[in-house]
């Protein structure tokens, strides 16, 4: 049987690596994005996986693009919650729509998008929710009140609807991922990643196509067993 996995944020960066992963390992995949149309369109033409815009922190929208996604591809088995935003200030100057604008995102949007999916997946007896979170979400980090607690508060839910998931077969799992190659990583001065890696003992950057991985085994029926989990993905740089 032929699943079907929705990966929100899912046109760049480590959503498009774990989109690409999940074709090649024989799911039907839909990739959501909020508002990179260049991208989506890139993404699109070089995988042939399709894409569906909407912004995760509306709830209505959530709604209206699953329906979509089910539409076009089956019931959706396998839910990553990836978009995220970053809205980095120090405490004392960051704003409300700072906070708001993140928080909405990052945080509401794993119950806006879970939220679709989880009576289906109950009532088939079988899903797998698994958000990407952030080593920041486990350790903290300056500048990102507003990213750290977003990101904390996905552990949270995620241990919680695990609970409620268990006995109809749905788990839910949470991956927090250190600092990884991607495109924002790379941008940043040179002198400021050698700073960075020489806080990683494995002495690099992660690559997008690990944490990938790690999404595909918290997805397959061999993973049924974990639930509730964080698994932490940042070569050894905060062991929690």
């Amino acid at each position: 049987m032929t699943r079907t996995a929705l990966v929100t944020g899912g046109s760049r960066g480590i959503g498009a690596a774990i989109c690409v992963a999940l074709k090649n390992a024989g799911y039907k995949v839909a990739a959501n994005y909020a508002g990179n149309d260049e991208a989506a369109r890139k993404f699109n033409e070089e995988t042939g996986i399709p894409v569906y815009k909407w912004s995760v922190a509306d709830y209505e929208a959530c709604a209206e693009g699953v329906k979509q996604v089910e539409a076009d591809l089956g019931p959706v088995d396998v839910l990553v919650n990836n978009a995220g935003i970053t809205r980095d200030a120090m405490f004392h100057k960051l704003t409300p729509q700072q906070w708001r604008e993140v928080v909405d995102t990052n945080l509401n949007g794993i119950f806006n998008m879970s939220h679709q999916v989880w009576p289906g997946m109950r009532e088939r007896k079988f899903g797998r929710i698994i958000t990407i979170s952030s080593i920041n979400g486990q350790k903290g980090q300056v500048g990102q009140a507003n990213y750290a607690a977003a990101k904390a508060g996905e552990i949270g839910f995620t241990k919680a609807l695990a609970l409620e998931g268990a006995r109809f077969g749905v788990t839910v799992n949470v991956i927090c991922p250190g600092y990884i190659a991607t495109e924002m990583v790379m941008a940043v001065p040179e002198k400021v990643r050698e700073s960075i890696i020489a806080q990683i003992p494995v002495g690099r950057l992660g690559e997008p196509e690990e944490v990938a991985r790690s999404v595909l085994f918290l997805a397959s029926d061999e993973a049924g067993f974990i639930t509730g989990s964080t698994l932490s993905a940042n070569g050894g740089q905060y062991m929690a």
